[in-house]
């Protein structure tokens, strides 16, 4: 391709600008006097002011490292200073020096012009600095001549693949790379191979073509241009089968995303051509849950695919939303999780494949961040591979303009990782790169990059016009693109030369593939959608939305809390924590052994323990978790004499082991992912007061003006809506909307609104009989002991279990003033779904975040339905008390905060209607 930059000059070029970095010149630190400074220079004297020549010394006993460069430096200046003066060197390097650059020998066949336009064009370094290595030049290689060392140079590293892999520190990685690519031959597949990956080729283009011919105006977001992306998928996942690999995962974008679908993971092609046509939804499944949907480009699947080698991989392609990257983490998640579920510890068996395109990987900062989770205690997958996309433009974005590095993939350099620059056109060349990766990841557990270098024959989808922001590239005159060869027709072309193949056997493999696609097309039209068709691996034994799920209780006897309580509360006796820590662990034990005065950390950790000691996985994951973002959880210990680490909830009994709101909706997966947001107003400023409590419930899905069925027997409120967002404020509540996570018989979403306030609070603590399940205990009603969404408050305290949130201890605090104590409040803990249900309630909504802000938009048309079905009024009788609409989330003055927070207390406690 005219426009594609890895040709032997550039390559060339790379390789000098490589080996320049790598070695460096002999310096030494001097003075200079008018400075007074130190500076670096390379310094060359003549034989009589020279130190002695050191002798020759054998290969074999050369100790230095090839990073150091010395060896290339030494030689380098032996070199120049013979060419200045040829006395001025040791005889022996004197006669070396004369007989390789003045006199060649003449079975090398060079002239001494040719071999010094050798020199020229790949830099000395290159023979000379790197010979220490294991690679042509090391001596457990077979004697070549210098030709053919040069021949087979240019063909490993002059080619259709670019590799980098010097900035690798590791030497046995390097010389492990070396061997793979500087290998006496290159490599040859026979004609059976050659015809597999031309068989998988055609079944790429051949997609995309009758795609293009039966919906001319559908977006499809097509892989023309990187067709070659297909079979070199398969041959890695055929490599990776080989070597050991039961599962992979795979995480891409939209690009490219239906071929993937169809000719690597195997969805069925009548269901993607149905999808095409509009489809129908499903109408004879009762009592399945059909969703929202997505676009077809959006969706995944999963399939136990037959390899080439006779084996059987497990593919799950996961669906991804627009926002390109956005399943990076998700994919490293899943796979992490694969192997710890399945208690596998050789983390080979479980690979994640991650699909990018050039601009994101360069320019979206969750590439980066996925990529330094690779290497990391509790999150590594043991190396994930990465493909780009490379079609050069991003969505309309030349290079040059997109980034400031050559190449895109220059951000996994930090990782170490090694990446393979692949011309798209060469299917060989990217089924050869694509299997060096599976083998670089089985070998080595560590992330590795293969840059398809490619284009983009059509805009960013098939209707938009690329040209408007690439007129010389996409012009029809320029030859460039439009009549461009596609990688299918060049490599046919070179089959044909060889004569492997033959013109009827392309004719044949072409009129199999089609007659397979129009057989699915006409099968497509009579084609009833099924809901989970896609769901090969959908997660059994859980009620659908629409299915009702019994409501369980969350409570514990009293006999395990307190047995898991001691452990949680124990430290070894051998360990020395912090004096602060051991005194907050005996306070802890105290609160355990009474009953009296849990707090918000003990109540979360008897959540987990609880949960573990019930066989259930407990993950806790993000920033400072273990001891908690405000110093309050402790769930990791440090010993403050050896550094050694202990976790109580590792100990809590014996052999112990160690997109999110339209999951559902779109793509019908159950998550049940818990969120702990710190919330909150302490006149810290905006960025540490609010975790955007209203956008949250914006997202939210139930109805503001539909009261939901209230019987117990019925109820489906929380099992319709798409997640659950809560504020609880007790520790005894926390608790149970922890376990009710786990306890319940579907998955949803859980956003706690964790209020930072009530970590130390002296007034937020809970007896531990709220957290069992004995009847007659506080909290237990007919349902046992859970979750309470909406609690009622009476005046006197005598059943008090919870307030309305934080600000509700400091309305207490002021109602204990009063001689009349007759206001009321009802606490929502829950917010979605909306307990819209009354008691004799004083119609204020209080809080502390501004109006424009917070649960107020969220609450007020909920709440107005609730008083209009029972006559007591309309959402015009509620009065609002909070801070008024502002930009920012709070103040950043004290003074002020604490001025507006007094202000909302006295206007709570007033007793006359309020304008």
């Amino acid at each position: 391709m005219a426009w594609f930059r890895a040709g032997s000059n550039v390559a060339k070029l790379a390789i000098r600008r490589t080996l320049s970095q790598t070695s460096s010149y002999v310096t030494r630190a001097q003075i200079a006097p008018a400075q007074n400074r130190y500076f670096h220079t390379t310094v060359f004297r003549s034989k009589a002011q020279a130190a002695p020549v050191p002798r020759p010394v054998p290969l074999s006993r050369l100790t230095d490292s090839f990073l150091d460069g010395t060896s290339s430096v030494y030689l380098e200046e032996l070199q120049r200073a013979w060419e200045q003066d040829p006395n001025s060197v040791d005889e022996s390097w004197d006669n070396f020096s004369e007989t390789l650059l003045a006199r060649p020998p003449h079975h090398l066949g060079f002239r001494v012009k040719q071999f010094k336009r050798v020199c020229d064009c790949y830099c000395l370094e290159f023979f000379v600095g790197v010979w220490r290595m294991a690679g042509f030049l090391s001596e457990n290689r077979p004697v070549q001549t210098l030709r053919a060392i040069l021949t087979r140079l240019e063909q490993a590293y002059c080619g259709h693949i670019g590799y980098e892999y010097m900035h690798i520190a590791d030497r046995e990685k390097c010389n492990w790379l070396r061997d793979k690519i500087e290998t006496p031959t290159s490599t040859q597949y026979g004609r059976q191979r050659r015809e597999v990956i031309l068989d998988r080729l055609i079944w790429s283009t051949q997609f995309e073509n009758f795609l293009a011919a039966k919906w001319t105006a559908a977006k499809r977001f097509g892989l023309e241009g990187c067709e070659t992306l297909i079979p070199g998928m398969k041959e890695m996942f055929d490599r990776s089968a080989d070597l050991g690999v039961e599962s992979i995962v795979i995480g891409m974008s939209h690009r490219g995303r239906l071929n993937v679908l169809g000719n690597v993971v195997r969805k069925p092609l009548r269901q993607i051509f149905s999808e095409f046509s509009g489809g129908t939804k499903p109408v004879d499944e009762v009592g399945l849950y059909t969703g929202t949907g997505d676009v077809k480009y959006h969706l995944g699947t999963s399939y136990d695919r037959p390899t080439r080698g006779g084996k059987r991989i497990h593919l799950s392609l996961v669906a991804n939303p627009s926002h390109l990257e956005a399943v990076d983490p998700v994919v490293v998640g899943k796979t992490r999780a694969k192997q710890y579920y399945s208690n596998d510890v050789d983390r080979t068996k479980n690979m994640g494949v991650l699909i990018h395109g050039d601009g994101s990987f360069a320019g979206q900062g969750v590439v980066y961040e996925t990529l330094h989770l690779s290497a990391l205690p509790n999150y590594t997958t043991g190396g994930t591979i990465h493909i780009v996309v490379n079609n050069q433009v991003a969505f309309t974005t030349d290079p040059h303009a997109g980034r400031s590095s050559q190449y895109c993939t220059d951000v996994a350099k930090a990782l170490s990782a090694p990446i393979f620059h692949v011309n798209g056109d060469d299917v060989e060349a990217v089924v050869h790169a694509c299997e060096l990766a599976a083998e670089w990841r089985q070998t080595f557990h560590s992330d590795v990059v293969v840059d398809i270098v490619c284009y983009r024959r059509f805009g960013h989808n098939e209707i938009d016009e690329p040209s408007f922001t690439q007129p010389k590239m996409y012009k029809a005159c320029t030859c460039v693109i439009r009549n461009h060869p596609s990688a299918l027709e060049i490599y046919q072309k070179k089959l044909l030369e060889s004569g492997q193949v033959t013109k009827e056997d392309i004719s044949q493999i072409n009129s199999k593939v089609t007659s397979i696609l129009n057989e699915e097309f006409l099968a497509s039209k009579d084609y009833v959608p099924k809901r989970r068709d896609w769901l090969s691996a959908y997660w059994g034994g859980f009620k659908s939305p629409e299915q009702l799920s019994r409501i369980r209780n969350t409570g514990v006897k009293p006999e395990i809390l307190k047995n898991v309580g001691k452990a949680i509360t124990s430290l070894p006796g051998n360990f020395k924590p912090h004096r602060a820590v051991k005194r907050i662990f005996e306070d802890r034990a105290k609160m355990i052994e009474t009953g009296e005065g849990i707090d918000w950390a003990v109540g979360e950790a008897l959540a987990f323990a609880t949960l573990l000691v019930e066989g259930n996985h407990v993950r806790l994951s993000g920033q400072d978790v273990e001891r908690g973002t405000f110093s309050h959880r402790h769930a990791v210990l440090h010993d403050q004499e050896t550094g050694e680490i202990y976790c109580p909830l590792d100990h809590v009994m014996m052999n112990q082991d160690e997109e999110m709101f339209t999951w559902e909706a779109k793509w019908l997966r159950q998550t049940g992912l818990v969120v702990l947001l710190p919330h909150g107003y302490d006149g810290q400023g905006p960025e540490h007061s609010s975790a955007r409590l209203g956008s949250f419930l914006q997202m939210s899905d139930d109805n503001p003006y539909v009261i939901p069925e209230m019987d117990s027997t019925l109820r489906k409120q929380i099992q319709e809506c798409n997640w659950q967002v809560v504020n609880v404020t007790t520790p005894a509540n926390y608790f149970h909307v922890l376990r009710r996570q786990l306890h319940r018989e579907f998955r949803k979403p859980l956003i706690v609104m964790a209020p930072k306030n009530l970590l130390r609070h002296k007034d937020c603590k809970s007896n531990l009989s709220e957290f069992d399940d004995v009847e007659g205990h506080p909290g237990f009603d007919k349902q046992g002991t859970r979750f309470k969404r909406l609690i009622k408050d009476q005046n006197d305290h005598s059943d008090l279990e919870e307030g309305i949130r934080r600000v509700y201890y400091e309305l207490d605090e002021e109602r204990k003033k009063l001689v009349e104590k007759t206001l009321q409040f009802v606490g929502w803990s829950s917010f979605v779904p909306s307990p819209m249900t009354l008691s004799n309630v004083n119609l204020r909504d209080i809080q502390e975040e501004p109006m424009n802000m917070g649960a107020y938009s969220y609450i007020a048309p909920r709440l107005g339905t609730a008083i209009k079905a029972v006559g007591r009024g309309t959402v015009d009788d509620i009065k609002y008390i909070g801070r008024a609409p502002s930009a920012a989330t709070a103040t950043g003055f004290y003074q002020v905060h604490t001025k507006e927070q007094n202000e909302i207390v006295q206007k709570a406690m007033q007793p006359e209607p309020l304008d």
